[in-house]
């Protein structure tokens, strides 16, 4: 897949549930984002929307409008929102059959299935397009089991895991391996979901898409390959759900499995309860909490790393201060104070794992 795409935030583009329309408009190798769908921000540009700054990349009403405005041929229609439980309700499934008359390809990050759907594959056959299911298992022969040759790894790798599932894992992950590329080092991101796959980055698998025995190991693969075939400075780990999580838990995989030394953790201080259980009380342990079952594991928390969601400036800040004083640790904000001291952290520790 490569061409042009329009993304389908389904009204949505300004809320966290939109992180694949987010990670898409921050960085495509495979695709190039001529338009976002969502009605509530027509006219305005999509990144001005989402983070603040102009990409160039309108909002419109209907695929219909987006198609008549655009002076590029579309050839993909991306699924750009997460949905409870990975269903398609119906307002999103009208939209798919929409983009799919006007002869789109549809690409889907769900856990439902398009091509199980009879009368969504009527549709293409009829229109002749694809429907591409990020989300399929590999067939077993493709599957790799752990073997050990993670110890091959002599590059320092790093997981970026977090306190929850949609705190910003992979964006802060995508901003390390920019800046460590900037700076003239080589570093490489292992992606372990759909909007890491859909970005284009080589190496990764999709995690919750793997069966339970093929995940160690096809986390393992995915390191090795990236060593063997870069020889990257640095290797980054984009963390999934959290090891706490009760919906899925996730995280000793890349510690063990992916023999991950070093830890960014990322938190969202705003969000008490674990995303979708409020309903039962499902808190989020602390930071202290999941720093020290981190060291059980045999690795390190080098930095905590805020997604101020919900919080103003004065508040972040109070409670950035606050957490770096109890905790001893460097506690940075990326999208609001940028990347340097982050940077400075991870080449330190780059530098301490090479002595």
């Amino acid at each position: 897949m490569k061409g042009n795409a329009l993304i389908l935030a389904n009204n949505r583009l300004d809320h966290n549930s939109a992180k694949t329309t987010h990670g898409l408009l921050r960085k495509s190798d495979r695709f190039v984002i001529k338009g976002v769908i969502d009605q509530q921000f027509e006219g305005q540009d999509a990144g001005e929307v989402m983070d603040g700054i102009h990409r160039n990349i309108p909002c419109y009403k209907t695929i219909d409008q987006a198609l008549k405005k655009s002076k590029d041929k579309i050839k993909y229609l991306i699924l750009g929102v997460a949905t409870a439980g990975g269903i398609i309700p119906q307002e999103l499934k009208n939209e798919i059959l929409e983009g799919i008359k006007y002869g789109l390809s549809i690409v889907n990050g769900l856990h439902y299935k398009l091509n199980k759907d009879e009368q969504i594959v009527y549709a293409a056959i009829h229109n002749k397009v694809e429907l591409f299911d990020i989300r399929r298992s590999k067939a077993r022969e493709q599957l790799n089991f752990w073997s050990g040759k993670i110890y091959e790894v002599k590059s320092p790798i790093i997981a970026v895991l977090g306190t929850d599932c949609a705190v910003g894992k992979r964006t802060t992950a995508r901003f390390i391996e920019s800046a460590i590329n900037d700076s003239g080092l080589k570093a490489k991101m292992i992606y372990t979901g759909q909007t890491g796959y859909l970005q284009g980055d080589g190496y990764g698998f999709i995690f919750d898409s793997t069966l339970n025995d093929f995940v160690s190991g096809e986390l393992e693969h995915a390191i090795h390959q990236c060593y063997e075939k870069t020889n990257s400075d640095l290797i980054l780990l984009e963390g999934q759900s959290s090891l706490f999580n009760p919906s899925g838990p996730c995280g000793a995989e890349y510690l063990t499995s992916g023999n991950a030394k070093g830890v960014i953790l990322q938190h969202i201080p705003a969000r008490k309860y674990f995303k979708g259980w409020e309903k039962f009380n499902a808190g989020i342990p602390s930071l202290k909490d999941h720093i020290e079952m981190i060291k059980l594991y045999g690795s390190e928390v080098i930095a905590i790393t805020f997604n101020t969601t919900g919080l103003s400036k004065e508040e972040a800040m109070k409670i950035k201060t606050q957490t770096a004083s109890e905790l001893k640790l460097p506690v940075i904000l990326p999208l609001e104070e940028g990347m340097d001291e982050l940077i400075t952290v991870v080449k330190k520790y780059m530098q301490d794992f090479n002595q």
